[in-house]
């Protein structure tokens, strides 16, 4: 599932007239960017929600169909009332347009990186063990990240387990936007709006969440300024071409 919903506000003006997921960074937009690495790490289909500017999300895809084929196939979940992250991959599942038999990737739609020797998607999958955990992140290390960083989100212990960030603490890791979901994650939970925060911080009492540390670089699309310090980025020989 692609989370493509939001209203990006952080990212005004450009928000103020198309949503912050076609946005574009290297000649594509952050959608099909998105789109790109889940064929590639063999994802048949995906769930892509939608709510502000939806009708130009949904022309994007249509295109995309259009012009590649559709692979992968796309399925729209228009939000006429927004349903945060958890509520947007729990009405996937509620509708069938997500698996309950197996575990899923939700990616957020303005995510945004460049794989290191192995694709990121492939890494996530090979390291989930579903006896251990409901829900694997990707989080990437702050000191590597292009864009703003604050304080961090968590601190990860020698099994790779995660904390939150306690108050006026720096830590040196942040959600890379991309995530591997058991279906139980949302065991007992049929409706309603809310945020994946709050499985999260189910999953890290219970023990049942732990995270993959990226290594390539991620990139932090939170402001207008951040888009063009990624397109100065991904021209330095450094990073070499921004393939998908």
């Amino acid at each position: 599932m692609i989370l493509a919903a939001g209203l990006g506000t952080r990212m005004q003006p450009l928000t103020g007239t198309m949503p912050k997921p076609l946005l574009s960074v290297a000649g594509r937009s952050l959608l099909d960017h998105a789109l790109d690495r889940l064929r590639e790490a063999g994802v048949e289909t995906v769930v892509v929600s939608a709510h502000h500017h939806a009708d130009q999300v949904t022309a994007r895809l249509r295109a995309r169909t259009a012009k590649d084929g559709g692979r992968p196939a796309t399925v729209l979940q228009s939000e006429p009332v927004l349903l945060d992250t958890g509520g947007a991959v729990l009405e996937a599942l509620n509708s069938g347009g997500l698996t309950r038999d197996a575990p899923f990737f939700v990616v957020n739609g303005d995510s945004f990186w460049l794989d290191g020797p192995t694709p990121a998607l492939r890494r996530l999958t090979g390291a989930f063990d579903a006896q251990a955990c409901d829900v694997l992140l990707l989080v990437a290390r702050t000191a590597t990240v292009i864009g703003e960083v604050g304080s961090g989100d968590f601190a990860i212990d020698e099994d790779n387990r995660l904390r939150r960030r306690h108050e006026n603490e720096i830590v040196p890791y942040m959600f890379a936007g991309v995530q591997l979901v058991s279906p139980a994650l949302f065991q007992g939970i049929h409706h309603g709006a809310f945020s994946m925060n709050l499985l999260w911080d189910q999953a890290i009492a219970e023990g049942r969440i732990r995270a993959l540390v990226h290594d390539g670089p991620w990139f932090h699309l939170s402001r207008p300024s951040d888009i063009a310090e990624t397109e100065r980025a991904l021209r330095d020989p450094l990073f070499g071409p921004a393939t998908t």
